[in-house]
């Protein structure tokens, strides 16, 4: 089969196609025909060796969408033909999505619903998971509450713009003036241009004077501005940071609305098949969509891990093998 591989760390370049042998699927592992692989930040941090580095020569990709090809001797609940997806990120996490064939751990794949499209269902793992992890378990979002989306034409924040409608939540996310209107069909009730100089006073003006929950992924921007904006008893979830010493720079404002802070990592989702199963019920009835920016196949590998970095487009890239 041919497979992505790197043979040392280091920038996109070290990305390459081989022709290797097709894996075997372990005691507990489903072959899988791969139909699509997401694109993620993630794949470019194992690449270059910033998170723990993963022994070279290997496969990338956390992502994944396909057709179970086969299955390993101790597997109940799948069979050859099964539609699945999932993702790879946790506690012994999965890698080896960028390939024709990938071998994958039932404890992070699911079944995919007919319903659902085989290539948005291969971009949803991280930015879906994430979204759901972050509204459902820790903002515990409740109907009618308004909920601020920071960077809604990103992955996470696309999905979870449609993630917190589909709860009946009143989404107000903020993106470029060019993706307004798709976020607006997405589900967003309020959609903001984050680089207005009025930003805080528009969305306490959308929300009635304060926001219930917050999906933040630039806590070093909006740390003390989550707080500027919050309702009383707000829960402000942080996925993320560009300097990793965010700060306040009056935290009694936060003190002052008794507002909560979680941050998250995906990293510790307890059982991956949790949040997929709900990402796979919502996709099968049409309220989430994962948009797919462009797609790729193995060859463009490396242009894509560059893209994911370095361009701004509304929702996900995708590797189709």
């Amino acid at each position: 089969m041919r497979a992505v591989r790197l043979h040392d760390h280091g920038d996109a370049d070290v990305l390459q196609v081989d022709d290797i042998d097709r894996p075997e699927p372990g005691e507990d592992e489903l072959l899988l025909e791969v139909a699509a692989a997401g694109i993620n930040p993630v794949d470019t941090y194992f690449r270059d060796g910033s998170y723990e580095p993963v022994g070279v020569p290997f496969t990338p990709g956390v992502d994944f969408a396909g057709v179970v090809a086969e299955t390993g001797a101790g597997v109940d609940g799948f069979s050859a033909g099964d539609r699945v997806f999932g993702t790879g990120i946790g506690n012994g996490g999965f890698q080896g999505a960028y390939a024709e064939y990938a071998t994958v751990p039932t404890d992070r794949v699911v079944h995919l619903p007919n319903g659902a499209d085989l290539s948005e269902a291969g971009a949803a793992g991280v930015a879906a998971v994430t979204a759901w992890r972050a509204l459902v378990d820790h903002a515990a979002l409740d109907p009618a509450e308004y909920c601020l989306v920071h960077g809604g034409s990103g992955g996470v924040g696309h999905a979870a713009v449609q993630i917190a409608d589909a709860v009946s939540a009143r989404v107000i996310t903020t993106a470029s003036e060019e993706y307004h209107e798709t976020l607006e069909d997405l589900g967003a009730e309020t959609v903001l241009d984050y680089g207005r100089d009025d930003l805080a006073d528009a969305v306490l003006e959308a929300s009635d004077g304060g926001v219930d929950a917050v999906l933040d992924h630039r806590l070093d921007d909006y740390l003390q501005f989550d707080a500027d904006v919050a309702a009383t008893g707000c829960r402000v979830v942080g996925i993320g940071e560009n300097s990793p010493d965010p700060g306040f720079s009056n935290d009694g404002a936060a003190r002052s609305k008794d507002v909560s802070y979680q941050f998250m990592s995906m990293f510790n989702t307890p059982d991956l098949r949790v949040p997929l199963r709900g990402v796979a019920h919502l996709m099968a009835t049409d309220e989430l969509s994962i948009e797919l920016a462009r797609t790729y196949d193995l060859e463009e590998a490396a242009q894509a891990q560059r893209d994911v970095m370095n361009d701004s487009v509304l929702g996900k890239l995708v590797l189709e093998p």
